[in-house]
């Protein structure tokens, strides 16, 4: 058996702030999958699917378990550069990390969080 690829699934309380957020500060794009409650955000090799929830429990009232993802990118820096710039909540800074990533954290407009690194012998 082999994992052939990831695909991440949130529930989000607003879909269109959702939308606007992943497109507009991370990059994503949006995809429509038949269903309007639904959509899919797609990055590279990276693929979100997001359910308008708007009465489950709040991403940020989850704690620990909001984190839902890590993505290792090629140039955290300029990443970090242009999420800033944009205003992402960051929740963990930019650092080198003894156990061989570069990394930053973030929360998303719904209160979900991601981490986001680079491999430091690349």
């Amino acid at each position: 058996m082999t994992i052939q690829r990831t695909l991440y699934v949130l529930a989000v309380p607003d879909l269109e702030k959702s939308i606007g957020f992943y497109s507009d500060v991370l990059g994503f794009t949006i995809h429509e999958i038949g269903d309007p409650g639904w959509r899919i955000f797609v990055r590279d090799n990276c693929r979100i699917m997001v359910g308008h929830c708007p009465d489950a429990v709040q991403p940020n009232e989850l704690g620990d378990h909001s984190y839902f993802g890590y993505f290792v990118v090629d140039d955290v820096d300029d990443y970090y550069d242009t999420v800033t710039s944009k205003g992402v909540e960051v929740i963990k800074p930019l650092k080198s990390e003894p156990w061989g990533m570069r990394e930053f954290g973030i929360r998303t407009i719904d209160g979900h969080r991601i981490m986001v690194g680079q491999d430091l012998d690349e």
